[in-house]
Formats: C-alpha cells, structure tokens, sequence
C-alpha cells in the first residue's frame, strides 16, 4: 500500500512519483496494468488530487506510466532496466567443424514438454495467437472446396495466393518483389535449408554471427560445412570490418545472419550498419541469407529495414515465415532468392516436391481478411509488456553482476551471468525442477558463452513464472558459491 506523504506541498509528488517508481521496479504494478485513479489515491494517502497528477505525470516526463484518453495511467514496458549489457566475446576466427546437434536436440525436446516451465524455447504463447479467427477460416471452406485443397498437390513454387499476399506484405520493405519471385517453404529453417543448399556444398565455409542461433550450426553440421564464427557486438551486431578480414584470409563461401532482433541475443543492426554489411559483401560476391523471422515483432513505431532492402545484385536469400507471429504449427514459410531462385526451386522439388496447400490456404486468407497488422499490432504490445516484465523480474531476482540485453523487438533475452557459472550445468539443474532455459553453449561451437543463457518471453507474465525467474536466481547463486568453494 502506498504510505501518506508529509513533505512540503512542493516536493511531495516528487515522493509520491519515486514510490511508485519503486513499487513499479519491484514489480507490485506491472507494464501494462493500470494505476489507481486519481480519485482513488487520493482518498487512500490523503493527499490532493493535484499532487496526484503532478506525481503522474513527472512518472509520464520519466518516461515510466502513459496517459490514455478517458482511461487513466497506466504501465509503460520498462525495456531498459537497471541492468548492465552482457560484453561481447571473441570467438577465433577459424573455419571450425561444429558439434552440438545431439546435446541441442535434447534441449529442443525439453522446450516441447508441456509439463516443463518454458524459460527457453523461442516461440510465442498459443494464448497470443488467433486461433479462432484461424479455425474460422477453415470452417467457412465448403465441402467441395476442401476437397481440392486437401487431395490436390499445390504447385512446387506455393499457393498463388499467398504468394500474392506475401508479396503486398513486403510493400514497403523491398523494392519490386512481384509475386514470382516468392516461394514458400515448410517454415523459416526450411527456407534457409534451401538457401544454403543452394549457394555452398560439403566443405565450404560458412560465415554465422557469434553467438549465432544454435539451428544455422545443426545446418552447417548437418551439411558437412565449416562455421566461421566473427566477433559480434551485443547491441550494435555483427563487425563488419572483422567479416571483412576474416573473408580476405578464408575461402568463405556464404553468410547466414539474423540481423534484425537477433537469436539468441535480440540485438538489431542500424540501417547504416546493414547498408555497410551489404555493401561490402555485394563487391566479393558473397551470398547473404537473411533469416528475418523476427522482423515484425517490433515495439517501437516502425519496422525495422532489412539486408534485402540494401541488396543491389540479388545476393541476399531473405528468409521468413509466420511461425513467430502467428501460426508455429502450420510451418508455413518463405524466401525471395534473388539471383539463385531456380537453384532453390530445384532444390526444393527434390526435397520434398511442394508444400501443404491447406496450410498455405489459412494462412493467405487471414493476410486478405486484413487481420494480420491488427494481430501484429496486439501481439507486439503483449510482447513488449513480457518482455520488460521478465528483465525486472531478472533484474530483482538474479545476482547484481547478471547482465542482460534490451532488445528493441522479438521474443527473447540474453543474459550474461557470473564468470563461474556454467551454463550447461545451470540447465540440468533447472530442468530438474521442471524449467527449461536455453545454454549459451549451443549458440556457439567455441565454447565463449558457458556463462550466458537465453530466456524467452513468449508467455503472458505469471506466478509460476516469476517463481520459476526465483528459482533461477537461486541457483545461480547456489552455483556461484559452490564454485567459489570449492577454490
């Protein structure tokens, strides 16, 4: 309960706004709910109405509460918390064969257990989807009609119309994407699949980002290549400078980057920086695939650009889907090729011929209904509130030398905690207690990140997970003394 305040008229909404604050930090009022009315807090401190609004709005100059019409004050997501950024790491800029496939798919099971507190997979909450307006969508097909979309192959290239609602969709983003240049895949690790396929073979080098999302290193193993891993700044992306001296020194024959609201680590790359990526690996003729599965959970005013929008030649293979948006069990995907689209429409033929058309089919016809930017613009607040939830969750529960990002977008959190944590160790002693939490070493195959971990917020703000955030900090700190113990 918020106490009465007896300083000077002056600088009582001063004490009034710094309570609250504090009661905001440590997570009595949460982003996104409502603060008493003025009217309410009045009667309950005995103080005016109008050191009540004054105490509001210095909260509003600060940057913390907002005003909204008719409505009253309310929570604003807090995404920079008190906090320092992890530091960046830097791996050896070796082509390395990578081994983390067997320990990476145990960790993947564990994200799928429902009877596990999910801290790590990367994948929103079935409760922030559209379910209904989906099932709808199947409901209001006739007899007839589903017949032939079920019993009929769909062409390899993808269902015509979605393409067409793809291809309006990217509006904006890229210059004169026409609808033949789309093809769709079964998700986003589909399209990129495809796309490396289609520009290396076994035993080339492949450039990733460091630390990179742990899925591009299964691919780079599973297809017999090297990883080159180059130094990545934690806010600011990867060193284009580093790529650069690295490619002058090794036969790299491609790049996979996620460059907008990274995996794992949530960073987005400014439009300069993207512009200068491109740019100098346009003049070495180095392939880029783009994955921008990310790219429309974004919290501030505008969609973030991508590398595509800066390719000049057609060597950026933009990669994407709806998985994290909207549908993650429909796995219905897409990439805009540029100069190699007959190599991956080939390529995708021999692998698996086309992709389900019903599948396709909902997913088009949710794009045309219009639904899809008002879904967007609910989803990217909830997950703005999630986001900065968990950070002061973080923040008040994990000891004072974590470190953690601020991502502007996405889904997820990168923490950097005590050097004497092992990550790994920290995972199986937290699946123990039923959470699962993803190891910062599998996002690497140096072995630079055992001390960090990836934390989603892809579920609505709870008890059992800020009891599960608990349970985190103590372990860690369990683990911290344990090994300071033992030395």
């Amino acid at each position: 309960m918020l106490r009465a305040v007896k300083e000077k008229p002056d600088f009582q909404y001063l004490r009034l706004a710094n309570e609250i604050e504090g009661k905001i930090i440590g997570g009595e009022y949460r982003a996104g709910d409502k603060l008493p009315s003025l009217r309410k807090l009045h009667k309950q401190i005995s103080q005016s109405i109008s050191t009540v609004y004054q105490a509001y709005i210095e909260l509003e100059n600060r940057g913390i509460v907002e005003s909204r019409l008719k409505s009253g004050f309310y929570v604003k997501p807090l995404l920079h918390v008190k906090l320092s950024s992890p530091k960046s790491v830097t791996p050896s800029a070796i082509p390395k064969k990578v081994s983390i496939c067997t320990i990476a798919n145990s960790i993947i099971e564990a994200m799928s257990d429902p009877g596990i507190l999910q801290l790590g997979g990367a994948a929103p909450s079935s409760d922030l989807l559209p379910s209904k307006q989906l099932s709808r969508i199947i409901k209001s097909a006739s007899q007839e009609e589903m017949k032939h979309i079920m019993l009929d192959y769909e062409i390899p290239a993808g269902n015509m119309e979605l393409r067409r609602e793809i291809a309006k969709k990217t509006f904006g983003l890229f210059e004169k994407i026409t609808t033949n240049e789309i093809i769709t895949t079964n998700g986003c690790m589909d399209a990129v699949s495809l796309c490396l396929k289609s520009v290396a073979k076994p035993g080339d080098t492949i450039a990733v980002e460091s630390p990179t999302f742990h899925g591009f290193l299964q691919l780079i193993e599973g297809f017999d290549m090297y990883a080159l891993e180059i130094q990545t700044d934690i806010v600011k992306g990867i060193d284009t400078k580093k790529l650069m001296k690295a490619i002058d020194q090794h036969d790299v024959k491609a790049c996979i980057l996620n460059t907008t609201f990274n995996n794992p680590t949530g960073f987005s790359m400014s439009d300069r920086r993207k512009r200068e990526l491109v740019t100098s690996l346009n003049k070495k003729n180095i392939p880029i695939i783009e994955d921008d599965i990310y790219g429309d959970l974004y919290f501030g005013e505008k969609r973030p650009s991508t590398l595509k929008s800066f390719d000049k030649k057609g060597l950026v293979l933009y990669c994407s889907s709806f998985s994290k948006a909207l549908a993650p069990g429909l796995r219905v995907g897409w990439t805009i090729p540029g100069k190699f689209k007959e190599t991956v429409m080939r390529n995708k033929m021999i692998a698996s011929l086309a992709s389900s058309r019903l599948n396709q089919v909902i997913i088009a016809r949710f794009l045309k209904s219009g639904s899809y930017d008002r879904h967007l613009r609910k989803i990217r607040n909830q997950l703005k509130n999630q986001v900065s939830n968990t950070s002061l969750a973080i923040a008040r529960h994990f000891p004072e030398n974590t470190k953690i990002t601020s991502p502007a977008g996405g889904l997820l959190l990168w923490c950097q905690l005590d050097p004497a944590i092992d990550a790994m160790e920290l995972y199986y002693e937290a699946k123990k207690r039923n959470i699962s939490i993803l190891p910062g070493a599998i996002c690497s195959g140096t072995k630079k990140n055992h001390n960090c971990i990836r934390i989603s917020c892809g579920y609505p703000w709870s008890k059992d997970l800020e009891n599960g955030i608990i349970t985190l900090g103590r372990l860690i700190s369990d683990l911290v003394d344990k090994k300071n113990g033992a030395n």
